[in-house]
């Protein structure tokens, strides 16, 4: 027993993950704690702790865990990690990168198909008793940019391409992916603004990428093009957004996400004709755990085995 690593489970629900250790056999190399959010650590299990998996940790717990060696995020996301003042410096950090990749690509599509098609139009019509006779714009011929070619934008864009779109986007590292026709660096996003039909943000949130979406970005876009934020609130410039929608400068946008939420009740975006404000459902899944937990366990044989971790987090480029 004294020979097994200490984890700290901060979470929950940790189900998926007591389950996924077991399956991969790690069961009898660990010691876990399971600890519920609204809980805070013991003194002992900060002092025996040396891996924790946990969404954030508020500052000063982190220093208080002297045998910490890894701690695992359970978001892409890591913004508030690294926020933390007193993150230690050697502490491998990994994200949750890659996990939403059964939920937001759907999700996203979903966006793609409620901006082309009048279905919501019908809707209303129909409670309404009005029969009215719209046509739905084809999503066959139509780019998708997309900013932030990571692994959910790789699935957006195998869907995309079923529906006969042509799919560009930038990347930090250029590289060729499949279903997408151009990557370009982050130098080049200028083109992809203005060959779009439809962007598509799905950018970490650093602060290279704080207010991206400005006024000067957004008249570059098309006036037909429309605005799909999956990525972070952070990206977007709001009031800059608000005045190129209702100033046709863009036809519209589609928002998952926001720099704070719930999006209070007096923001403009609610009442802004043309912008969609979704309740951030593009990333959850009824079996989103599952998919976290598959990422930790795999994780957590390298860490006892001594190997390279998976999604480790590059503190400089902020994801």
């Amino acid at each position: 027993m004294t020979n097994r690593a200490h984890v700290l489970l901060w979470t929950d629900n940790t189900t998926a993950y007591l389950d996924a250790i077991k399956a991969a056999g790690l069961a009898d190399r660990v010691a876990i704690d399971t600890l519920p959010r609204k809980d805070k650590p013991s003194a002992e299990q900060l002092a025996r702790t040396e891996v924790l998996m946990a969404p954030v940790v508020p500052p000063g717990l982190l220093p208080s865990m002297p045998k910490l060696r890894w701690a695992q995020a359970m978001t892409a996301g890591v913004e508030g990690w690294l926020a933390l003042p007193d993150l230690p410096k050697n502490l491998a950090l990994t994200c949750a990168r890659g996990t939403h990749t059964e939920s937001m690509p759907e999700n996203i599509i979903a966006s793609l198909l409620y901006v082309a098609k009048p279905l919501a139009v019908a809707a209303a019509n129909k409670r309404a008793g009005k029969w009215v006779h719209t046509v739905a714009q084809p999503l066959t011929g139509k780019t998708l940019g997309i900013l932030g070619l990571g692994a959910v934008a790789g699935e957006v864009a195998r869907m995309a391409k079923a529906f006969g779109m042509k799919v560009i986007g930038t990347k930090r590292r250029p590289e060729k992916i499949a279903n997408v026709d151009e990557v370009l660096p982050a130098e080049r996003t200028d083109e992809v603004l203005a060959k779009s039909d439809f962007l598509l943000l799905l950018l970490p949130a650093t602060p290279a990428t704080d207010n991206f979406i400005d006024a000067e970005r957004l008249a570059k876009m098309k006036p037909t093009a429309w605005l799909l934020n999956f990525g972070r609130g952070h990206l977007i410039k709001d009031d800059d957004l608000i005045a190129a929608v209702n100033g046709k400068t863009i036809a519209g946008a589609v928002l998952d996400v926001f720099r704070q939420e719930p999006l209070p009740a007096e923001h403009p975006f609610w009442k802004t004709e043309g912008i969609l404000v979704l309740p951030h459902i593009g990333g959850p899944h009824p079996q989103r755990d599952r998919f976290v937990a598959r990422l930790f366990v795999d994780n957590l044989g390298r860490f006892l085995d001594g190997t390279p971790l998976k999604e480790l987090v590059d503190r400089t480029a902020g994801y």
